[in-house]
């Protein structure tokens, strides 16, 4: 017998009391019909980062259309702070009724536990994992006065002066896939940081950065206008959202890096408001005008049962953290 069976003994075999076991099926059945009746009031939509960023835009495009399924409001909050640490935290130490959700992605599930010493939370433990929502390359561009014409192009210019070309980051996930990109081309590149991406691109297009990884969205916008020369995006083979460009894997073979975006709650959120969010999330995903204009703004919509993105996401968490080690990336 454990230490603790030898204190407190099987205390859940033992009979109820009269008047608890008289309660306790009416309060099972509320709580059921507490469940079928969900949502009865507005749901708070945590995002982790602030307003413009790509996971805000994200959560801002779906909330409307996730309201008029769900017959509530969908209410973006932002939380931003600590590369998404801030926002997650407070979705894992949320009331778990069904009314707190939270916009999970690469940054706060596959990278900080790879880079950060201590962690406040476990995103695969500490959440419950609803549904998926879309994956995104980015796409690496250049100055339009750049000699370069191609990735392969570029690279062989790099490897001729080791650490004399620079590039641009405004997050983690721009900053390794970069590294993991050069060093795949046995290239060497000098990383400037910046506080956010669109200032990264800024300065590539005033040619006082050799090259950067950005989104699609602006990536397509920038290059089209003629203001940076787009070489390759960093998913594997032809994408939707830039039709010609072609793959960085056609330089360096089997690289392809996406970032990733989702829906949690926190962990005790009860299994049939999870069902009844995904099957909500799924349906918006599935709205033609929905899948339009997130592939617009750079986004690849997908769909996923609660148990498929649990499992989705245990295995970019492994996918993120071989890119963190190949980047060299040490925790802090």
């Amino acid at each position: 017998m454990s230490r603790h069976e030898g204190e407190f003994g099987n205390t859940w075999l033992r009979p109820l009391p009269r008047r608890a076991a008289l309660a306790a099926p009416a309060l099972l059945l509320a709580g059921r019909a507490a469940r079928a009746d969900w949502p009865m009031r507005p749901i708070r939509l945590i995002v982790a980062f602030p307003a413009g960023s790509a996971t805000d835009v994200l959560a801002r495009v779906l909330s409307e259309p996730l309201s008029q399924e769900l017959g509530r409001p969908v209410v973006v909050d932002n939380r931003a702070g600590g590369n998404g640490i801030i926002g997650t935290q407070a979705a894992v130490q949320a009331v778990p009724d069904g009314y707190t959700f939270v916009v999970i992605s690469t940054s706060a599930a596959s990278i900080n536990p790879h880079t950060l010493r201590q962690m406040p939370f476990d995103p695969v433990r500490d959440l419950v994992h609803v549904g998926a929502l879309a994956e995104a390359p980015y796409m690496f561009v250049v100055p339009p006065g750049a000699p370069d014409t191609d990735l392969g192009g570029f690279f062989q210019r790099a490897r001729q002066r080791p650490g004399g070309l620079t590039y641009s980051h405004g997050n983690a996930s721009s900053m390794i896939m970069t590294e993991v990109l050069a060093r795949g081309a046995g290239a060497q590149l000098t990383a400037v940081p910046y506080r956010g991406g669109a200032e990264a691109l800024t300065d590539v297009a005033a040619g006082r950065i050799d090259c950067t990884f950005t989104d699609m969205a602006n990536g397509v916008t920038q290059s089209q206008a003629g203001r940076v020369r787009a070489l390759a995006h960093s998913g594997k083979g032809p994408t939707p959202l830039a039709p010609g460009l072609p793959a960085a894997a056609s330089v360096v073979p089997g690289y392809d890096i996406k970032v990733w975006f989702g829906i949690s709650a926190p962990a005790a959120t009860s299994a049939p408001i999870v069902a009844r969010a995904n099957q909500a999330i799924n349906a918006v995903l599935q709205q033609p005008g929905v899948v339009d204009r997130l592939r617009q703004l750079g986004f690849l919509p997908f769909r996923q049962t609660p148990e498929q993105f649990g499992q989705y996401l245990r295995e970019q968490l492994r996918i993120w953290g071989e890119h963190v080690r190949v980047a060299g990336v040490e925790p802090q």
